[in-house]
């Protein structure tokens, strides 16, 4: 298949990418490089030994993205641009409800009026809200608890609607939980420009010596150590992920929503200690107050995707805490 993916220089689309080509896919990227750099692409082509093509281009510049269908043919579309800090988004909503939901009207504009029949989106746990019981499935309760995850619902809404007077079309939501890790050859990893915002690359950072500690965000929710627990999913399991909805896809029409997790919850500290194995040396953290948004604890049931799909993690939190780490030595002047 001939495939356009949308944030292909960032952290999941460049491992995304990857996989694809991997898996013998042609492969189309763009993106406006607001939270990546272009060299993430050579480093995919080392890893690939494949090369691909790619445009500098903002999902919001309809013009700029009518230049990449007019002159490609797609068979499928994933979708990954968008802002993606929680707590970002508490301080600057409107930014993230123009960039997310705007910059993705245009891309189904483009694809309507292209014809292109495969479309697999970025979506996120967080259109779970503060779940009132865990493992978390496909069919709980919806409702956010911050506009990050307010515009993964409305865009799932989108493409509900969408599918409603496109009925020839197959679209896959995939929910992921936290997508942590790196590529093992330590090629490609997750490099956010500026102070990272999720849990694995500060901790990465910190135990380089690049910041001076953890901030642990709360130390008093109801769970075993009084930390957050989250659903921890390698980077490489979640983009496989990916390749499995396009084969779904390509069987059937419709809306298919999954869950991409393990099913197993880990505490920021249990992640922590992870990580000092990893790196082979205590990592100095401090208890700060928790952040607006956050919630005590979520983690998924995988089981839909595994039965539909025929996918299921296999890498745990030590060969995810190993190929940060592997990563962020390869990395250390980033």
């Amino acid at each position: 298949m001939n495939i356009l993916l949308s944030g292909g220089t960032g952290y999941i689309g460049s491992h995304t990418c990857t996989e694809l080509l991997n898996a013998g896919h042609s492969v189309v990227t763009f993106d406006n490089l607001s939270n990546s750099e272009e060299k993430v692409n050579d480093a995919v082509v080392r890893i690939t030994g494949k090369p691909f093509k790619f445009y500098l281009a903002d999902m919001l510049d309809m013009d700029a993205l009518r230049v990449i269908f007019e002159e490609n043919t797609f068979d499928a579309v994933i979708h990954f641009a968008g802002l993606k800090a929680v707590g970002e988004s508490v301080q600057l909503p409107l930014k993230y409800y123009h960039n997310n939901i705007t910059g993705t009207l245009n891309l189904l504009s483009l694809i309507e009026e292209y014809h292109v029949k495969s479309f697999v989106f970025s979506s996120s746990a967080t259109v779970y809200g503060d779940p009132a019981s865990l493992p978390i499935t496909e069919d709980f309760p919806l409702g956010t608890t911050n506009p990050y995850g307010s515009t993964k619902l409305m865009i799932e809404q989108i493409l509900k609607d969408f599918y409603a007077a496109n009925s020839g079309v197959s679209i896959s939501i995939l929910r992921y939980f936290n997508p942590v890790g790196a590529h093992e050859s330590g090629e490609i990893g997750e490099n956010p420009k500026g102070i990272p915002n999720n849990l694995m690359p500060y901790i990465a950072k910190v135990a380089a010596g690049q910041l001076e500690a953890l901030n642990v965000f709360g130390d008093r929710y109801p769970t075993r150590d009084g930390t957050g627990i989250r659903d921890y999913i390698h980077v490489v399991d979640l983009a496989i992920g990916h390749l499995k909805a396009l084969e779904k896809n390509a069987d059937t029409t419709g809306v298919h929503i999954y869950n991409l997790g393990t099913g197993t919850g880990y505490s920021v500290l249990e992640v922590l200690r992870a990580m000092e194995a990893a790196c082979g040396h205590t990592i100095p953290y401090k208890i700060a107050p928790p952040r607006s948004g956050d919630i005590a604890a979520c983690y998924a049931d995988p089981g839909k995707a595994q039965k539909e799909l025929g996918w299921a993690a296999e890498r745990d939190l030590k060969q995810m805490c190993e190929d940060a780490w592997r990563w962020q030595k390869k990395n250390l002047n980033l």
